[in-house]
């Protein structure tokens, strides 16, 4: 039984994020903004950057911080995108380097208008990092380059520690919920960097309480475990403002605890599920 669009919730007791202070939350802010770096944390408005930027840890976003997508979720700015900036690579990786970090995650905006959907970049930045901080992990968030897979694998030649590209929902919900997104082209990526490189792994994250029912949630994992998918994270979609999709249902923890342990049957080697988890929420406990 499909549950019924409410056009506001109060947010339970139970989900709540601290506040971002910290020392090591304004040295970070003050990093970002002298390298004129963008992060998915501000841009996204995520709710863990106080937990993560206090745990010093961040994710880059490349390719400006104006998506040429207008997906309904998200809140990173829509719009005419911004021009490349090949020195952005360079500059995260002493970002990378002067945080000391021995994992870092980087992901994009959509680039609808560039022919590799901006892969040339994600593997600039891999190689960046590889050369200022060798031995740290790099994961890298990708979009779905519009199904180019020749962009697929030119970020995979440039062997990344995890591949992660998120399917964000069910496929009943994708045209309301992801606006110029396929679910089979999304599925599609991910086999096909699993085939490319077979050792590195796959990663992919879902949002809950957006109408989907636990039985599409759970079709959804078996279709991602059906490409070889190692790495998944699910955690609660939490509405950025009032232009954007109303939030249906708040899921209780227990429900998320549910998902994790029937992702792990399933046979996924690692599973973050939780109402404030996020595609790159401890990022580095999959692969240390």
């Amino acid at each position: 039984m499909l549950v019924s669009i409410a056009p506001t919730l109060d947010r339970p007791k139970w989900l709540r994020a601290p506040a971002p202070t910290g020392q090591n939350y304004r040295d970070l802010k003050g990093l970002i903004d002298r390298l004129r770096l963008h992060t998915v944390c501000e841009s996204a408005a995520c709710p863990n950057v106080g937990e993560c930027w206090n745990r010093r840890t961040a994710t880059f976003m490349m390719l400006g911080n104006v998506c040429t997508r207008r997906c309904g979720f998200c809140a990173v700015q829509k719009g005419a995108p911004l021009p490349v900036d090949y020195d952005e690579p360079a500059r995260i990786a002493e970002a990378v380097s002067l945080m000391g970090l021995k994992f870092a995650v980087i992901t994009s905006v959509n680039r609808d208008d560039r022919p590799d959907g901006g892969a040339e970049l994600f593997a600039m930045v891999i190689r960046a990092i590889r050369q200022r901080v060798p031995g740290c992990g790099v994961e890298v968030l990708i979009p779905d380059f519009q199904g180019n897979l020749a962009a697929v694998e030119t970020v995979m030649e440039a062997r990344p520690d995890v591949l992660n590209h998120n399917t964000e929902t069910v496929p009943r919900l994708y045209r309301q919920v992801r606006l110029g997104a396929r679910y089979e082209r999304s599925l599609d990526v991910l086999a096909y960097a699993g085939q490319l490189a077979p050792h590195i792994p796959t990663k992919s994250g879902l949002m809950l309480g957006l109408g989907e029912t636990t039985g599409e949630a759970l079709e959804t994992l078996r279709d991602l475990r059906a490409r070889h998918v190692g790495i998944l994270t699910i955690g609660q979609y939490l509405r950025p403002s009032p232009k954007h999709l109303p939030v249906v249902r708040y899921v209780p923890p227990g429900e998320f605890e549910e998902l994790r342990r029937a992702g792990y049957e399933m046979g996924f080697a690692h599973v973050e599920s939780g109402p404030l988890v996020r595609s790159s929420y401890h990022a580095e406990r999959a692969v240390t």
